[in-house]
């Protein structure tokens, strides 16, 4: 089973993170958290990296379920989303699998919470 689904676009980067905020928001997801990968890097560390943001993504409705059928469960929230910069122009998108993510904790009523979440994630990054 893989983690993530993903989906190169031929864009630019900039453009690439705005297009994916308005594709969540469309589907419920607001995004409340955005790591700058590349300028963390560069402060931080002091390396150079390429374009790499992660997004937060949160649909408050699951966030609630999720939450009321596992306490713990803000371990693993808010939905991770990648926008990275493979090559000049192309753009590699890549969601969380919250399926895959929360595989390990045996809750029916998570698991179904999750299964309607992927299909969000994974029809989002489909039809960027």
């Amino acid at each position: 089973m893989t983690y993530y689904f993903s989906r190169t676009l031929d864009m630019k980067f900039d453009d690439a993170v705005s297009h994916v905020t308005q594709a969540l928001a469309a589907k419920g997801f607001g995004v409340v958290s955005a790591i700058d990968v590349r300028a963390t890097m560069k402060n931080k560390v002091g390396v150079e990296f390429k374009p790499y943001t992660i997004l937060g993504a949160c649909n408050p409705h699951f966030a609630w379920r999720a939450l009321q059928a596992e306490d713990k469960i803000g371990t693993m929230l808010p939905c991770n989303v990648i926008v990275q910069e493979t090559d000049p122009g192309k753009v590699e998108v890549a969601a969380v699998d919250p399926v895959a993510s929360m595989a390990a904790i045996e809750n029916p009523d998570l698991a179904h919470v999750a299964g309607e979440v992927r299909s969000l994630l994974e029809d989002m990054v489909r039809n960027l």
